[in-house]
């Protein structure tokens, strides 16, 4: 779902960028009365090549408005695009947690473990290794191929280094046996506190 939407993204993102670029060029070729500063010979028919042509003329504008289906036409056009709208922004404000992990029980079943559940855990150990003042993780990708996202806040003293190996060794090692994975992919994010300067006299 994650990689739909990712290439969702960046197809609406370029057909939007090449018509707004796409117009926007040619009413400021018009706009700037280019074709005749540089002696162009513009095709029959072709707008927007003059200061004074307007977007729209009014024979545009009235073409269809008295046919009967007119107005149930664009009404039906313009509540598609709302709702592809809609759609497209709850897409990007949804969050891609993963909500369960498959867990090999060694019985050839499997059991669920719910993700907040293993989310909290995680949290937990993490913000209990010495140098880490504040810690989130998340679980992202398939129940059977979870990802774990997790951002480490560091305190003054912490050394990253030590702090990263720490995660790697005792925390992600513990979640990976105790699910049964036989790997945890994980992306990690450090920053330090930043304390505000207070004023010493």
């Amino acid at each position: 779902m994650r990689k739909v939407l990712r290439t969702v993204n960046r197809v609406l993102l370029g057909l939007t960028g090449l018509v707004l670029i796409g117009a926007g060029g040619t009413a400021l070729f018009g706009g700037l009365d280019l074709p005749r500063k540089g002696n162009l010979s513009m095709p029959s028919g072709w707008r927007w090549s003059r200061p004074d042509d307007v977007v729209l003329t009014d024979a545009d504008r009235t073409r269809w408005t008295d046919s009967g289906w007119w107005w149930p036409v664009i009404i039906a056009a313009l509540a598609v695009l709302v709702l592809l709208a809609l759609w497209w922004l709850l897409s990007q404000l949804r969050r891609h947690r993963l909500r369960e992990i498959l867990v090999d029980s060694g019985d050839g079943e499997g059991a669920q473990l719910r993700g907040r559940a293993l989310e909290n855990v995680l949290t937990a150990e993490s913000e209990s290794l010495d140098g880490v003042d504040r810690a989130r993780v998340q679980l992202t990708g398939r129940r059977t191929a979870p990802r774990l996202r997790a951002g480490l806040t560091l305190a003054p003293h912490a050394d990253p280094c030590a702090v990263l190996t720490r995660l790697s060794s005792e925390t992600i090692t513990h979640a990976r046996t105790s699910t049964g994975l036989k790997k945890l992919p994980a992306e990690v994010r450090l920053r330090a506190v930043k304390h505000r300067a207070e004023r010493v006299t």
